[in-house]
């Protein structure tokens, strides 16, 4: 295995000190918190199913609305392929990249939980101009706030768990995030079902009960704890001592706490966190946590089914009200996945979840590739055992990517970076993200129109890379201090050359 062990001898290394109790307090500052994924969910359930309705489409987008008609039950790759219309859906993460970066400076100054708050407000806001847009411009505003509020809330929120959460249920309690995503999912899915049988309006519902869930995480944000952590970093040590004790349940926190005092005073002597990513002995968090798993998690594909599987199944031939019923049943094969992922992550870990997950993942998508060339042609009604193969095909693809590189593609990189380049790690892992998630949903029904069954071929072609990628360079996490990763890379086969180097710059001394 390319991880190396971790054990709790050696110097600095005082894990096995550490002592915790599952309270009342730590559960509740969790719960809250993980109410961020919420927030990209809903967006990922809703976008999709708008961008398919018709009441939508003829007021905005008649020539697509036109082209749909005229091939409502016949199979065509290009039925929605239209700039401007994905362009709605892509927008809003073009603005959670750029976004990111003023979040990592308010998460890192001001705290976890103020980030939490912005990205609410920003949400709220977009989704009141969606939901009374008149114009395409009136659109692409509201969805510019929506991704100002992914930016601050996906920057924040992971971070926040993987920082409040005991060593060894790290994995689960950080994939509270993901699982509030694939809620937010399923819960936009069934609206979207719902909403379509409202005419001319029902759309407007879909996008502005994205207020709910906004109103909901500030609430919530207002009673939130901030983390031990950050409050360390901002030199409240007292205050951090005693929400430690808060949400470990015991006044036996003196190890830990003396991680986190030794953290934040090596974060103290770094002014520019970015620069200090790019240095030598940083290279694995630069590569694996803040280039590699954010952007390998888009190009599984699987962002591409959830944003346009209501158009995905439309262009197969199903009819409208049919096509969201099978993306309900995708979106729900995700909750099943995270909650397999968070009961079972912390005792097989993370590597085990990638790799496996990954064969399935390839396996799928040849399987959509070979029966689309067979069977699938403009103008062609799909036979219905196509269709229902299609569906469970997707089903099983979806299942896998919900229990790995879905949660997986947060957690880990929230595990990687040391306190000094913590904030500026996660703004990068969010930046990475959202280019990739962009470019995704800019491009993905232009190339279904252009590359047809093969884009699935490439999908499957990058996993084979991505999982090569995890097998050599990635160390085992599971159940390791947030504070002592570090150790694993000193060990790691590859990265010891890097982290072990004495010819790094000195400590303080800028790029």
């Amino acid at each position: 295995m390319a991880g190396a062990a971790f054990g709790d001898g050696g110097d600095g290394k005082r894990a096995h000190l550490y002592e915790y109790r599952i309270t009342g307090y730590f559960i509740f500052a969790c719960v809250v918190a993980a109410l961020g994924g919420s927030l990209f969910g809903y967006d990922l359930g809703v976008s999709g199913g708008v961008t398919s309705m018709d009441d939508f489409l003829e007021e905005f987008f008649p020539e697509v609305y036109r082209r749909k008609q005229a091939n409502l039950k016949e199979t065509d790759y290009c039925k929605y392929d239209n700039q401007i219309l994905t362009l709605f859906t892509s927008s809003l993460y073009f603005a959670a990249l750029v976004s990111t970066f003023a979040a990592s400076h308010v998460t890192r100054n001001k705290g976890r939980r103020a980030s939490i708050l912005v990205g609410s407000v920003s949400f709220f806001m977009g989704g009141i101009v969606n939901a009374f847009a008149k114009n395409i411009a009136m659109l692409i505003i509201g969805r510019v706030l929506l991704g100002f509020g992914i930016g601050f809330g996906n920057q924040a929120v992971p971070l926040y768990l993987s920082e409040m959460a005991p060593a060894k249920i790290r994995g689960a309690v950080n994939q509270l995030f993901q699982l509030a995503t694939c809620l937010g999912i399923l819960i936009a899915n069934f609206i979207n079902y719902g909403t379509n049988k409202i005419h001319p309006w029902g759309w407007r519902l879909s996008l502005g009960l994205a207020t709910v869930p906004a109103t909901f995480m500030f609430v919530g944000g207002l009673f939130l704890p901030e983390t031990p952590n950050s409050l360390v970093e901002q030199g409240k040590l007292e205050e951090g001592r005693r929400v430690l004790e808060k949400v470990r349940g015991t006044k036996n926190v003196d190890a830990e706490f003396a991680d986190l005092v030794d953290a934040s005073t090596a974060a103290q002597a770094i002014k520019h966190p970015f620069r200090n990513l790019l240095k030598r002995k940083n290279r694995p968090q630069l590569i694996i946590g803040a280039l590699g798993i954010p952007a390998f998690q888009q190009l599984t594909g699987n962002n591409s089914i959830l944003f346009y599987a209501p158009v995905i199944f439309q262009s197969l031939g199903f009819g409208s009200g049919a096509a969201l019923y099978s993306s309900t049943i995708t979106s729900g094969a995700l909750v099943v996945a995270t909650l397999i992922s968070m009961a079972l992550v912390d005792k097989f870990g993370r590597r085990a979840f990638f790799l496996e997950a990954s064969a399935e993942m390839i396996i799928c998508n040849v399987a959509v590739a070979v029966t689309l060339a067979l069977e699938f042609g403009q103008g062609v009604v799909l036979p219905k055992g196509i269709g229902v193969f299609l569906v469970i095909v997707i089903f099983i693809f979806v299942l896998a990517y919900g229990r790995s590189w879905g949660p997986l593609g947060w957690l880990v990189p929230s595990e990687l970076f040391p306190l000094e380049t913590r904030s500026a790690g996660q703004s990068m892992v969010v930046c990475v993200n959202m280019i990739f998630t962009a470019l995704i949903a800019q491009c993905f029904l232009a190339s279904l129109c252009h590359l047809r069954y093969g884009i699935f071929l490439l999908f499957a072609g990058l996993i084979v890379i991505m999982a090569t990628f995890i097998f050599f360079l990635l160390p085992e996490t599971k159940q390791v201090p947030i504070e002592e990763i570090h150790f694993l890379f000193e060990n790691h086969w590859f990265w010891k050359r890097y982290v072990c180097s004495d010819d790094d710059e000195k400590p303080g001394q800028e790029l």
